[in-house]
């Protein structure tokens, strides 16, 4: 059931901007969202880890999510990510506790989880479904915000 619905909600226009960036300020270890273990989640055998960060500031956007995921690099490293709004911006809420997770061979592992934005046109709070993909062997992820 989850596939099929994270799959076409893959093949569906985004309507915001989001990015994906290597970890920078917005992946500092005090920005994990605590209690620690309930907003952190891994996959695939421990080799992909999820975390909810919260960056305080901006108020609007503080909320970002860490993606630790392969490929390892020479020393076993895996490469981490944030996923936010463009700009550095990150959203306003994450529904963490509701992440879905699936897998499908053509895709590679997927997220959805619900989360809330300010849209500086419209003046207001917006929620949307976050989708996010993850291809562990290139280490492409993409994401798309409905």
């Amino acid at each position: 059931m989850i596939r099929s619905i994270l799959v076409s909600l893959f093949l569906a226009t985004p309507s915001m901007a989001q990015e994906i960036v290597d970890c920078d300020w917005q992946a500092r270890a005090d920005a994990i969202y605590e209690p620690w273990e309930e907003f952190s989640r891994t996959y695939a055998n421990g080799d992909v880890r999820i975390a909810l960060l919260d960056t305080i500031e901006p108020a609007a956007g503080s909320f970002h999510l860490l993606v630790l995921s392969p490929p390892f690099d020479e020393l076993g490293g895996r490469q981490c990510q944030t996923i936010g709004l463009s700009g550095g911006a990150g959203f306003s809420g994450i529904g963490f506790e509701e992440l879905a997770a699936d897998y499908d061979p053509a895709i590679g592992l997927m997220f959805g989880v619900q989360v809330q934005y300010y849209d500086g046109e419209l003046g207001d709070f917006i929620s949307g479904d976050l989708l996010f993909s993850l291809n562990q062997s290139t280490g492409l992820i993409e994401a798309f915000l409905e």
